[in-house]
């Protein structure tokens, strides 16, 4: 590779990066506006969802009645703040760490416009009855938790209520925060997840680990935040979460069961196939979201020369991420690609192919550098990362982090240009790989 090609190559990526850049600042702006977002839900079904939740009513709205929203027949359901957990219930987050505090208590005339992580509206359901919103504090630990109530008309409403609040956690736009993990429970309500939020720290993280479910009538947030180094089990929120609902169940007349859960991915609101913004690496200088958009199908960067027609892929699409309202160079950004084969196999042998040219690029290319940063297996899915500098000549050096990965039928390709202070850690693009890989699976 010449270094010609590769300065012509990299000033061709940064205009194409800032010109997709203006399209999604006119994106946000149609979004902020009201416009509406469509969810692709885990079974694969699709719920147009208002921007900022609910139903295009007003999300400060307040009763006139002090303790209540505007309801139907049932508006005295769950009116007595007796339903919600109390201290020695909330034990259950922590049951080795003391005892724990009811902090407040807020009803719906005096609900916060943000109670838990992501949370984009003051109501889900700006119609519903009313709405419950209790914190608790560990004095020991410090570590706190809420439990955030909404009692809608009707099972109907309350079931759009608990959509809202996904699409809220799914294109959560909430700086410095990722998805670590999340799952799908039975046996809290009649649906529910339970999602593990990352925010990176200097020492430790802090992490917020969020439950949600609807049953009957209620849709129920239970978020508990916690600091440490790792990222927490989710055992003791599902616990808890479930003996909140039996709680409201004794009243409500809903059913719940016995708590479980299963890895499961939150539902997103990007083209199926490809990650969403909450799952993109956390940079410290950056303090604005991520947003993607479309963008044509990657070739490489020299070592790393994608042929999807030679490999045969049945289809294949390209999306880039960036951060328009960053002060960040036009570079700055990551490309994203995922194909299709007609067996694991074919996808396999491509990954395949890839890894042997990147490894042997030193010996092929002669202005290339290349470092393995990590081999990623997990599941069906197996690829492999590297940092590869490319020596142009002049003093110009354009050095990338490239990953390649198979998960069954689909491969993934991540690519992230190194730029001053814009770097991450090895093992945060190796999360990014397999998050990719990951959301592949609904691409078809």
């Amino acid at each position: 590779m010449t270094g010609s090609h590769r300065a012509s190559r990299g000033g061709s990526r940064a205009a194409a990066r800032e010109a997709r850049r203006q399209q999604t600042r006119r994106r946000n702006q149609l979004i902020g506006a009201g416009a509406a977002v469509a969810v692709l839900l885990g079974g694969g079904g699709i719920v147009a969802l208002n921007a900022f939740g609910g139903d295009g009513s007003p999300g400060d709205a307040k009763s006139s009645n002090p303790d209540d929203r505007p309801g139907g027949n049932d508006s005295g359901l769950l009116g007595d703040a007796k339903v919600l957990l109390d201290g020695t219930a909330a034990k259950q987050f922590a049951p080795a760490a003391g005892a724990w505090a009811v902090a407040s208590t807020d009803n719906g005339s005096n609900a916060p416009d943000k109670s838990f992580v992501c949370q984009s509206q003051r109501f889900a359901d700006p119609a519903g009855i009313r709405t419950w919103i209790r914190n608790f504090r560990n004095p020991s630990t410090k570590d706190t938790a809420v439990q955030y109530v909404e009692v809608s008309n009707d099972e109907a409403a309350a079931g759009k209520a608990y959509s809202t609040i996904l699409g809220w956690l799914s294109a959560c736009n909430t700086p410095q925060i990722r998805l670590i993990t999340s799952y799908t429970t039975q046996g809290l309500g009649s649906k529910g997840v339970v999602a593990v939020f990352g925010q990176p720290g200097p020492k430790t993280n802090k992490y917020r680990t969020i439950s949600v479910s609807t049953a009957g009538q209620a849709t129920m947030v239970v978020e508990y935040d916690t600091v440490g180094t790792t990222p927490p089990k989710p055992e003791s929120v599902i616990a808890t979460a479930g003996a909140a609902l039996k709680r409201i169940c004794a009243e409500a007349k809903c059913t719940t069961g016995t708590p479980t859960a299963k890895p499961g991915l939150l539902p997103t609101t990007e083209p199926a196939g490809f990650m969403a913004p909450i799952d993109l690496p956390v940079l410290p200088s950056i303090d604005k979201p991520w947003v993607s958009t479309g963008s044509t199908t990657p070739k490489g960067t020299g070592c790393d020369r994608l042929d999807l027609k030679k490999a045969k892929a049945k289809a294949y699409k390209s999306q880039t991420y960036v951060v328009p309202e960053a002060k960040v160079p036009t570079e700055f950004g990551l490309d994203t690609m995922v194909a299709a084969f007609a067996t694991p196999a074919a996808a396999s042998s491509f990954v395949s192919d890839i890894r042997k040219a990147v490894d042997g690029c030193k010996k092929t290319t002669s202005n290339a550098t290349v470092k393995q940063t990590g081999e990623v297996t997990l599941g069906s899915i197996k690829g492999e990362s590297w940092r590869v500098s490319y020596d142009t000549g002049g003093g110009k050096i354009f050095t990338y982090r490239i990953g390649i990965a198979a998960a069954g039928s689909r491969a993934v390709y991540v690519l992230y240009p190194l730029l001053e202070d814009l770097d991450i850690a090895n093992s945060a693009f190796n999360e990014v790989l397999i998050r990719a890989a990951e959301r592949s699976a609904s691409y078809k």
